[in-house]
């Protein structure tokens, strides 16, 4: 866009006594061009080019008093000077009219320009900025005191009221050019970064001016001007823009267009590197080719424009002239990156063939013993501890649920201190050896459906269910070890975002259901009726000779066994005389006593309380609701906060609800086994051999189970600088395999939602934010010590029973259901699914919606949904056994898609299948980074940075 009166002049002289190491460097500072002021250097260019914060100060009451009062400051975002109000306003997009933008051209360019300026100081400054010819020297000394003035500013403290830093105007020395105390206090400092700069604009209307004065400074080295910042920066950038009283606030206008154009990024680095005059409006003309013109009447200019939650990327914004150059932003797409800039797997070292036996495993090994050390130092922040608590209540409740689950599935032959022991020793020693140590090791659901058709073959052909499982363990310990020397890892490629989330989705409903079927149990057995009803009783707890609680139950007698299930984690009855009991229709109960309808409805209570308020804190971190440090506090302890939340409301009300159990004896379930499995027992010796045919199956589903929550876990949107482990990880399950096998422990592999949980515990965000700038994902604090304790932790929760038996069970199904929803909440797959329910015209902006036809992608929704049914009714019926074959099918689904769907549809639907990644080019798709010259709308919003993809959010 040209203005009126605006000189011809190209963009590239911007760049013309620019030197090639410079244009190199980037138009980047400390606020990255991707949004973050702090960034992780592998995915953005480090920048050289500090932070700038940038001040209008505004000279008012001419001319009776004339004083500077700052009315404006910018980072990212526009916060002007409510006076009214004596606050400053929410941060918002900046607008500016082209008018004022015309004038500022035109006044710059008769102006005074001086570039690396020698002042170093503000008296030395206004020195410099005063020798203007047209300027008497009467006029000058005036203007020159006028400059020295101590301005106004508007510093709001946390713990005080909003104060002026300065009470009344002076003449500063030289000796008070030192910055004020209100400007040490300011809290705004701790938003900026080391380095970061400082912008001064001032304007105004002056009486004894007869003609308009521009003045635009760059200092050499910048300096801090006493107290003409509220924050004492060092100022880089000095503009001074006075003129004669005119109608309007066109001089207030021009300096807002000054300190908007310095917080561009792409302006401010060009105005950096200016060598003349001529590149200072060069640089100007380049920003106005890129304004958008708002069209008068259609919009209120008083409106304020919230900022955005993800900046638009800074590197479509390159000149055309300067696109043949080398830059920071003029990145073309590797082969390895699809279109929305996720790096392939191929990509990865990690899942690349070396065609060596065990090539992968040694080199996974030596990658991770550089960070060995480094594993253990990271870990040493507050962070961390928050992740234990959290990451061992759901692993104990996994522990806990699983336990019972695979104790009623082998008739005790395995048990809660198996699902304990199991849990701590194999999750103790991956997070030891593992390449992967964020990983949480714990039953999943898959392997407890195999588990119990094992058990079931074994009852129905009579064999001794131990000795055999310990076979099968062993040839599956066998399989995973040759998948390692053969180095399959490297077939994860083969699984994309269409696998992850079909796996993903199965696990969380597994979660959903599980936790919503247990309080459905608990329900059945206390159901809610009306007094006087037959199974209307009471329960009554009270001490037995031993000095421990026991309960009894008035109820129906053939309904007594299921009302204290084993499973709810209630003692069982005891067949002692019943206690002093109060009479049951209403009548008053006696102390410790409790209707049945009590114990199902707080159980209800508290389950919906764990759940409904572990989400309310997660969106708290998100909200506008406290300051930024109890959000992030409240948003790290959520599921701690609820459970204790629900513990104080259990005990204080005295609820006889089912509690935690945890064992208080260290033996096997089973009676009159030790721990040490029998190699044969009573089976026949061939059975070792033929055992080998279901742990065929059981390796395929190990094998998808593990590596496809690797790959979830190790994808590129989590920034992990430590790399991953898939050989590895593998071949640590697979010798965990032998040992729990050995000892009649629970088989373990990677539990992908608490594990997802874990990695989301520990995200990284940037402190220093700009006013209106959401926090940036920096990546996951990578350490092994959080998954250490927490095993540790369970481990001694054997020991801790006196304190976990007051925990209500209700409340960790919450929580299990909490990370259920979550999980299956967050990724695109159920997104999709919503659109199957919203009319066309209230559906979301989403980017897939913009270049796949809306019947696409409801097939694509349809083909996942039907996939997701069948692995779930698979799961649930005799045919269980070929289970993990279907989820090896899914890769199989998702390459016969590509006989449905055009390459396009899959690259925004899901991801390209690496034989196919160097085919899309060819037929016609754009790279990612090819500047094409579109300026449309979809092209822009591929340079979004991506948050993790699926993700389990406790914050």
């Amino acid at each position: 866009m040209k203005l009126p009166g605006q000189e011809e002049s190209d963009v590239s002289s911007a760049s013309k006594n620019v030197p090639t190491g410079e244009l190199d460097s980037g138009p980047g500072s400390g606020l990255s061009p991707d949004g973050p002021l702090d960034t992780d250097s592998r995915e953005l260019e480090v920048s050289k080019d500090p932070l700038l914060f940038i001040q209008l100060n505004e000279l008012l009451g001419w001319p009776h008093a004339p004083e500077w009062k700052e009315t404006g400051r910018w980072v990212l975002f526009e916060e002007k000077l409510e006076v009214g109000a004596g606050r400053w306003s929410a941060p918002h997009v900046p607008t500016v009219a082209l008018p004022s933008l015309q004038k500022l051209r035109n006044l710059l360019a008769k102006g005074l320009v001086l570039l690396d300026c020698p002042a170093l100081s503000l008296q030395e400054l206004a020195e410099q900025v005063t020798r203007v010819e047209s300027l008497s020297p009467e006029l000058r000394g005036k203007l020159k005191a006028l400059l020295l003035q101590r301005p106004q500013h508007l510093i709001q403290t946390p713990c005080t009221s909003s104060c002026w830093g300065s009470a009344h105007l002076r003449e500063a020395s030289q000796e008070e050019e030192v910055p004020l105390k209100e400007q040490h206090q300011n809290p705004l400092r701790q938003k900026f970064p080391p380095g970061a700069e400082a912008g001064a604009v001032l304007a105004g209307q002056l009486g004894f001016l007869e003609q308009p004065l521009g003045v635009f400074v760059r200092l050499r080295d910048p300096v801090v001007l006493g107290p003409l910042i509220e924050v004492p920066l060092p100022s880089r950038f000095f503009c001074l823009l006075l003129g004669p009283p005119t109608l309007g606030r066109g001089y207030h206008e021009m300096g807002r267009a000054v300190a908007i154009l310095l917080s561009d990024l792409q302006f401010q680095w060009r105005v950096r590197r200016a060598s003349s005059l001529h590149d200072l409006l060069a640089a100007l003309d380049a920003f106005l080719e890129e304004v958008t013109v708002l069209p008068p009447g259609r919009w209120d200019p008083t409106a304020r424009i919230p900022p955005p939650k993800c900046l638009p990327s800074e590197r479509k914004r390159i000149p055309s002239q300067l696109r043949v150059a080398k830059g920071p932003f003029v990145r073309r797409r590797t082969p390895a990156e699809d279109r929305h800039g996720r790096r392939q797997h191929a990509a990865n070292p990690e899942l690349q063939r070396t065609g060596r036996l065990f090539g992968g495993l040694v080199q996974d090994v030596r990658r991770k013993a550089s960070w060995y050390l480094s594993d253990f130092l990271d870990a040493l922040h507050p962070q961390c501890v928050s992740s234990v608590l959290y990451i061992y209540l759901a692993t104990v409740t996994n522990a806990i649920t699983f336990g019972g689950l695979l104790g009623e599935a082998t008739d005790g032959a395995q048990g809660v201190l198996e699902s304990f022991l199991g849990t701590a020793v194999t999750g103790a020693a991956f997070c030891l050896t593992a390449g992967q140590p964020l990983t949480i090791l714990s039953s999943t659901g898959p392997v407890l459906v195999f588990e119990r058709l094992l058990f079931s073959f074994s009852r129905d052909h009579s064999l001794d269910y131990l000795p055999f499982r310990l076979w099968v363990g062993i040839w599956v310990a066998i399989f995973c070890l040759v998948l390692v020397a053969t180095e399959a890892s490297v077939l994860v490629r083969y699984f994309t975002r269409f696998t992850e989330e079909g796996f993903c989705a199965l696990i969380s409903l597994i979660f959903i259901y599980d936790a919503v079927g247990k309080m459905l149990t608990l329900t059945h057995a206390y159901p809610i009726q009306r007094p006087g009803s037959p199974a209307y009783g009471c329960l009554c707890q009270y001490p037995d000779p031993g000095g421990n609680e026991s309960q009894w139950t008035s109820t129906n007698p053939k309904d007594r066994d299921d009302i204290l299930s084993m499973d709810l984690g209630l003692v069982n009855a005891s067949l002692l005389p019943p206690p002093e009991c109060a009479q049951r229709g209403g009548h008053p109960r006696g102390p410790g006593c409790h209707t049945v309808p009590d114990i199902a409805f707080f159980s209800i209570l508290l389950f919906l309380t764990s759940f409904l308020f572990a989400m309310a804190l997660k969106h708290v971190k998100t909200s506008r609701f406290f300051p930024s440090v109890v959000r992030k506090m409240l948003g790290d302890f959520s599921s701690v906060l609820a459970i204790l939340l629900g513990c104080g409301l259990d005990a204080f009300l005295g609820l006889a609800t089912p509690k935690l159990m945890v064992p208080r004896e260290f033996k096997p379930t089973l009676p009159g086994r030790g721990w040490l499995v029998s190699p044969f027992g009573a089976n026949p010796w061939w059975l070792s051999v033929a055992a080998a045919l279901p742990a065929l199956l059981l390796s395929i589903l190990i094998f998808m189970d593990q590596q496809i929550t690797g790959v979830i876990l190790n994808r590129a949107e989590y920034r992990l600088r430590k790399g991953a482990g898939f050989h590895l990880d593998l071949f640590c399950v697979a010798v965990l395999m032998l040992l729990t096998s050995a000892l009649g422990l629970p088989w373990y592999v990677s539990a992908t939602v608490i594990s997802l949980a874990h990695m989301d515990s520990l995200r990284r965000e940037s402190r220093a934010c700009a006013p209106g700038e959401t926090p940036s994902f920096l990546g996951i604090r990578e350490q092994r010590l959080s998954g250490l304790a927490v095993f540790i932790l369970t481990g001694i929760s054997i020991f801790l029973a006196p304190i976990l038996k007051f925990i209500p069970m209700p409340l960790l199904y919450g929580i299990f259901l909490y990370m259920g929803v979550t999980a299956i909440s967050s990724i695109q797959f159920t997104k999709r699914v919503q659109l199957l329910l919203i009319p066309a015209k209230h559906q979301p902006d989403l980017l897939f919606l913009r270049h796949v036809p809306l019947s696409r992608v409801h097939l694509f929704t349809a083909i996942q949904l039907a996939c997701l049914g069948l692995l779930w009714i698979i799961k649930s019926t005799p045919a269980a056994i070929i289970f993990p074959i279907m989820l090896l099918g899914l890769v199989g689904v998702r390459k016969a898609l590509e006989w449905v769907f055009s390459p396009q549809e899959l690259l925004w639907l899901d991801e390209p299948m690496p034989e196919k990644e160097r085919s899309i080019p060819e037929k016609g798709m754009e790279p990612e980074y090819s500047f094409s010259g579109s300026d449309s709308e979809d092209s822009e919003l591929m340079y979004q940075p991506k948050a993790p993809e699926i993700n389990i959010s406790v914050n």
